[in-house]
């Protein structure tokens, strides 16, 4: 006899994953904020400390606030990209660096204008006033990198997480980079000392942000 018996059922295959922009502008619909609401709170929470860390990185004070404003149009045009919380700040920090590296390739008439300025100033101001802090003069001589890493977690106070997420590295890379930074700032601070004949270095005569620079925290911290 033929089988009249009813189909088996099939399950319904589960549907696609959004993408990971599309999911983070779906969850911002559902807390019930718009993109311009989110927005104008991520401006509110961080403009300050982008300002800050914009400032100790170029020649002239002023441009840190083009460096700003460029990171939040990148932010605004990213918006569903951004991260929620406290990841939101070390993220925008990630964005300045970028920028900051873009104003640096395209800025090369106003570099050659101040190597030129520069010779002038020590004429008419003197090198001994020139060179700042002892920490200051060996931070300027390691390389970028190190500079970068020491100054996220000195200047910005960022936790490893943190510099994480602005440098796009991984928590342990970023436990050690930052332990062999400080070290090499230890031995290139010691090395101007030694050419200066300068009293000796101590984090108890150093200001707030040079103590943080060049004290150094053990390699593995489990709250950081």
């Amino acid at each position: 006899m033929p089988d009249h018996s009813p189909p088996e059922p099939t399950a319904a295959a589960p549907p696609a994953a959004a993408p990971p922009a599309a999911a983070a502008s779906q969850s911002a619909h559902r807390s019930g904020r718009t993109d311009e609401e989110r927005f104008a709170a991520l401006v509110e929470s961080t403009h300050m400390a982008l300002l800050a860390y914009a400032v100790r990185r170029v020649t002239v004070p002023a441009d840190a606030a083009d460096v700003v404003a460029e990171t939040f149009l990148v932010a605004w045009r990213r918006i569903a990209e951004v991260p929620a919380g406290p990841d939101a700040r070390p993220w925008l920090f990630g964005v300045a660096r970028k920028v900051l590296a873009n104003v640096r390739r395209t800025d090369h008439r106003r570099s050659a204008l101040a190597d030129r300025l520069r010779a002038h100033v020590v004429e008419v101001v003197g090198p001994a006033e020139l060179g700042g802090s002892a920490v200051e003069q060996a931070l300027g001589r390691l390389r970028d990198a190190d500079q970068e890493i020491l100054r996220l977690s000195a200047w910005e106070q960022l936790e490893h997480d943190e510099i994480a997420v602005a440098l796009g590295l991984s928590r342990g890379a970023v436990r050690v980079r930052l332990h062999r930074a400080r070290r090499r700032l230890a031995e290139t601070l010691r090395g101007i000392e030694r050419s200066d004949d300068a009293l000796p270095w101590t984090a108890a005569r150093a200001s707030g942000a040079d103590a943080r620079l060049v004290v150094a925290r053990p390699v593995i911290e489990e709250g950081r």
